[in-house]
């Protein structure tokens, strides 16, 4: 596929690196919402599956992460980085005038997802959430009730049966490899409740991916989540086996084909 060209652009609390995978006459929009520690580079393949089936697709690293301006992991406040996902969703529109805007985020860019589809769901032609970060998700209440964080960083098996995968997260530079900090722990607990209370999304299109050996992202707490956010046009997927990174799991093929589908059903009604 084509290389990805850079943009920086002004966030809320700095510099913002967006990445754009261009397509001559896109069909669509795809903007990648990425997740905790990561960046969106990580998302080169499923970036080529979409420029393949003829996306424009365009993502940012998120304040404080990969090539954008700021601590290192520290988010105080989601709703800021919802207005950075929406700064790189207006240099998309302009760049691809009068065509559809699909929104995809992966688990804790699952979360900043629901929150832009709630904030500016008529926008968007659809949401894909994969592994996300909404519902009951346990994780921040158990380490804010300690008085230390301990540094405890994410098993790279925990996100793909493929070890491959976890080898490349471990030796990636651009991912964070330490502890959580209290001050983004805080915001996740605050933004969970934020989406639970926010409402539906109505008749917007919603494709949630999940497996189910998810063990960062436990299935049954997203389920509480989507079917609080989920409107009257809900697509599930669970994928026996898989961890949270269906993008890249042993059955990624599987996984693209059904987001595709879910495309064309959306984009050709």
């Amino acid at each position: 596929m084509a290389d990805a060209r850079e943009h920086v652009l002004a966030g809320t609390r700095g510099t913002i690196t967006a990445r754009e995978w261009a397509r001559e006459r896109p069909r669509c929009v795809a903007l990648v919402v990425h997740g905790y520690g990561e960046h969106v580079g990580r998302y080169e393949e499923l970036a080529a599956v979409l420029t393949g089936y003829g996306a424009a697709v365009f993502g940012p690293d998120h304040m404080g992460h990969g090539s954008s301006a700021g601590e290192r992991v520290l988010i105080e406040d989601f709703e800021d980085v919802v207005t950075d996902v929406h700064t790189v969703a207006d240099l998309a529109r302009s760049t691809c005038p009068g065509v559809p805007l699909v929104l995809i985020g992966h688990s804790m860019g699952g979360l900043i997802a629901a929150r832009y589809a709630q904030r500016y769901g008529d926008e968007l032609a659809a949401l894909v959430l994969s592994g996300p970060v909404i519902g009951a998700w346990e994780l921040p209440g158990r380490l804010l009730a300690l008085d230390e964080i301990p540094d405890t960083p994410i098993s790279p098996a925990a996100l793909s049966r493929d070890p491959a995968v976890g080898a490349a997260y471990a030796g990636d530079p651009l991912v964070w490899h330490g502890p959580m900090k209290r001050p983004t722990l805080e915001a996740f607990a605050r933004t969970l409740g934020t989406v639970a209370e926010g409402g539906g999304v109505g008749r917007l299109p919603l494709l949630w991916l999940h497996g189910d050996d998810d063990r960062l992202v436990p299935l049954p707490g997203s389920r509480v989540g989507v079917e609080r956010l989920g409107g009257e046009r809900v697509t599930e997927r669970i994928y026996p086996g898989a961890r949270h990174e269906v993008f890249n799991e042993t059955n990624k093929a599987e996984v693209f084909a059904d987001l595709v589908r879910f495309l064309d059903d959306v984009l050709t009604k």
